[in-house]
């Protein structure tokens, strides 16, 4: 669940450095780029700069997306250089404030079961299985993970399955099921001279890292472009030709739902919705050496911004505010069912 976690064969130093100067550039996408130059230094060993670039992150909590992911982040690295207080009191804090996006969630716990904290990692999966996923039909994919950690962590403490734990099964789609995947058992084949058993471990250690490398190759979201209601005023007043596009913010707004509801009838996954800038609408034109006001560089505008981290899955989480930003909650606004 961290974000972008980068690769191995990297001067991880250099490319986090990298990544600071390109969040000056562009601090629109600072929280992401910051975030990627955080993992960086942490697989360079230099966890006290981690933790720095967390704190600058977490000193304008009202400009960040997720401050509940940065801490948990933040928690996470300084339990591995010995901050256990501290990274505990940040635990307790992100589960007291019960964010609505399952990642947090999964840092902590799995913080937790590293360090054999078995029991604490399984309430800690379990507290977040009840918000998030109590009374939904079709658990978003973005929570796959907590239910797998979970799972994972209720078999190592040798646990019956539940319903959580029947449903994580049902989400795997790997040829080798996640009970022989979280065997504890596991550990003690890779040290047996059987060769029988130790191909049959690395008949499952293949089936996990496929499931690992289908997680990270999960295609960008197919998002749909929302203009606030200002943007799309003063879009519309610098290239009124884009009014054929947009003939109202009503018709906008409805526009979008009904895309969004058409996608997933059709079985299309992983939609999420960007929200639009004038000026970076402006400078992405700039960069693609075209005009605002042609109108074919909006869906390249979207894919743009989703490729960069920018999309909030649709639809909303159950309880959470309508993706349109009137302050009323989704199953109260465009949620609605439509007949």
């Amino acid at each position: 669940m961290r974000p972008d976690t980068p690769a191995e064969n990297l001067d991880h130093t250099a490319e986090a450095a990298r990544l600071e100067r390109t969040a000056g550039l562009y601090p629109e996408d600072a929280e992401a780029l910051l975030l990627r130059a955080a993992a960086h230094l942490e697989l360079a060993g230099d966890r006290p700069a981690a933790t720095a670039l967390y704190d600058r992150l977490l000193a304008a909590p009202g400009t960040l997306e997720n401050p509940a992911l940065v801490r948990a982040l933040k928690a996470s690295n300084l339990w591995e250089y010995d901050h256990e207080a501290e990274a505990r009191a940040i635990i307790d804090g992100v589960r007291a404030a019960a964010p609505r996006d399952p990642a947090p969630w999964v840092i902590v716990a799995e913080s937790l079961e590293a360090h054999d904290e078995l029991e604490a990692a399984q309430e800690t999966f379990t507290e977040a299985a009840r918000l998030l996923l109590t009374d939904v039909a079709e658990p978003p994919y973005a929570t796959h993970p907590l239910l797998y950690g979970r799972h994972r962590v209720r078999r190592m403490l040798g646990l019956p399955h539940d319903e959580w734990d029947t449903l994580a099964d049902t989400l795997h789609s790997m040829p080798v099921s996640l009970d022989e995947l979280h065997d504890p058992k596991r550990v003690w084949s890779l040290g047996s001279s059987n060769p029988a058993e130790l191909e049959a471990e690395i008949s499952r250690l293949r089936a996990e890292l496929g499931a690992y490398r289908e997680a990270l190759s999960r295609p960008f979201p197919v998002a749909m472009l929302h203009w606030p209601a200002a943007e799309l005023t003063e879009l519309l007043d610098a290239y009124p030709s884009l009014s054929a596009e947009y003939p109202s913010y009503e018709a906008h707004l409805a526009a979008i739902e009904s895309a969004l509801r058409e996608l997933a009838a059709s079985g299309t996954r992983n939609l999420g919705i960007v929200q639009g800038t004038v000026p970076s609408y402006e400078a992405f034109a700039a960069s693609e050496s075209a005009t605002p006001s042609d109108a074919s560089l909006l869906p390249q505008y979207a894919t743009t911004l989703a490729a960069r981290g920018r999309a909030v899955a649709w639809p909303p989480e159950r309880g959470a505010g309508c993706w349109c930003g009137s302050g009323r909650g989704y199953g109260e606004c465009h949620g609605v069912a439509q007949d």
